[in-house]
């Protein structure tokens, strides 16, 4: 079947779905195969759910005329979102990073609704599978769309412009994020930046931090939008005023109060910003949308427990956001500190290296107790007082005494595969 063909079917249907555990009446299902599983096996399941249409690349599995067959069902997905994207024809706007992708997302999601009827990746649907979910989730009613990319190897980003074709862009940062995938920090700098390579190419726009010299070197001959905390009648000039716990920024002479911790943070306001304004969303709408967003999903919330103030950032981690957030730590008033330090993954042969440099760090730090948890902290080389080791969660959770907790402050940081969330079951409310 022809893809403008599939589309006219697709624009009958409620949604595009993968996953039979989330049919949606009237939806088109798609039977993608995964490690372990034959979605086309549960074309018949998909349809007695309520699903209009199914769409599989195995004939055996066909069930009526209700099902539509094509070569490979990955491909016609990827091909179908790109196909509604230009027959939406609105402009999209994508951004990747090594850090602080998703918080910039929301943020610029919030600025940007406050004027327009926008549509932003949903969770972390930002891969080969997700971005096309993210693109067939947009309608004749949005204004425009936001997507997310997240790659941990060259040529993803690439493959992701080529299927959303953005006509904006914009880069968190370049960090230490995969280096396993990407084969170190040059390779990561060369992956994120087949971003710019598109919009360069297709001469597109991109929005760039002007305080970040990579970005800059990036993008010389790129049509940018720039802003930055240098005065320069070029780009937009927001300032940083404080970070203790929340960033607070300046625009001309008005100050936004935000939710969200450490100067780190600083940059996701200051792009949504910048967005919001190249967009001509007003300043009173872009503060209040800024200052509206509180954190979730264990990134940066603020929880209170009996014992201590829990910083919980468990959401991802590696060596760039962990120095990041431990030296925001580092500074706040509040005391003693401790700090519940999760294994970073996908460090590839930088891992000893890496884990070694943070332990390291922390000891460094005024942080009075540290607490290390996964098999590659367990290995690292730095002994003080102010240390202790687990080699896995369970070891923690035996060992862990909630009295043992100083008080103060308690921030928890690691990979999502370590889910330190875990900790706030073991520390009274």
């Amino acid at each position: 079947m022809e893809i403008h063909t599939l589309h006219k079917y697709f624009l009958n249907c409620s949604a595009a779905c993968t996953d039979t555990r989330n049919i949606s009446k009237n939806s088109m299902f798609f039977a993608l195969k995964g490690t372990h599983f034959d979605g086309n096996s549960f074309a018949a399941e998909a349809l007695k759910l309520g699903a209009k249409y199914v769409v599989i690349d195995n004939p055996q599995y066909a069930v009526n005329e209700q099902t539509i067959v094509v070569n490979s069902v990955l491909e016609t997905l990827q091909n179908l979102a790109t196909y509604h994207r230009h027959y939406l024809g609105i402009p999209i706007l994508a951004l990747t990073g090594s850090n602080g992708k998703t918080t910039t997302k929301e943020l610029i999601n919030g600025v940007l609704s406050q004027q327009f009827k926008t549509s932003a990746t949903k969770g972390n649907l930002n891969n080969h599978i997700g971005v096309p979910l993210t693109l067939l989730a947009m309608t004749t009613d949005t204004e425009i769309g936001i997507v997310e990319m997240g790659a941990n190897h060259q040529k993803e980003i690439a493959f992701l412009c080529n299927i959303a074709q953005p006509d904006y862009g914009y880069i968190t940062n370049f960090g230490k994020a995969h280096l396993e995938g990407f084969g170190g920090v040059d390779g990561v700098i060369k992956g994120k930046s087949e971003m710019y390579d598109y919009l360069i190419t297709h001469n597109k726009y991109i929005f760039i931090n002007a305080d970040d010299p990579i970005q800059v070197s990036k993008t010389k001959t790129a049509r940018i939008i720039p802003f930055g905390t240098k005065k320069n009648q070029k780009y937009t000039l927001i300032t940083l005023l404080e970070a203790n716990p929340f960033v607070c920024v300046k625009f001309k002479d008005q100050v936004i109060n935000s939710h969200l911790i450490g100067a780190y943070n600083f940059n996701n306001i200051a792009a949504a910003i910048s967005i919001g304004l190249y967009f001509k969303v007003p300043f009173k709408s872009i503060k209040k949308a800024i200052e509206l967003y509180v954190p979730t999903n264990n990134r940066s919330q603020i929880i209170s427990r009996e014992k201590t103030t829990l910083i919980l950032d468990a959401y991802n981690a590696n060596p760039s956001s962990m120095a990041a957030a431990l030296h925001h730590f580092a500074l706040q008033k509040e005391t003693p500190k401790t700090a519940i330090l999760g294994d970073m993954f996908e460090l590839g042969s930088a891992s000893e290296e890496e884990h070694d440099a943070i332990s390291s760090l922390a000891v460094s730090l005024p942080i009075d107790q540290i607490i290390l948890i996964g098999s590659h902290f367990f290995q690292t080389k730095t002994t003080h007082a102010k240390i202790e080791r687990y080699k896995t969660f369970n070891d923690f959770k035996t060992n862990f005494k909630p009295q043992a907790l100083m008080g103060g402050l308690t921030l928890i940081k690691g990979s999502r595969g370590m889910a330190l969330e875990r900790v706030l079951d073991l520390i009274a409310q």
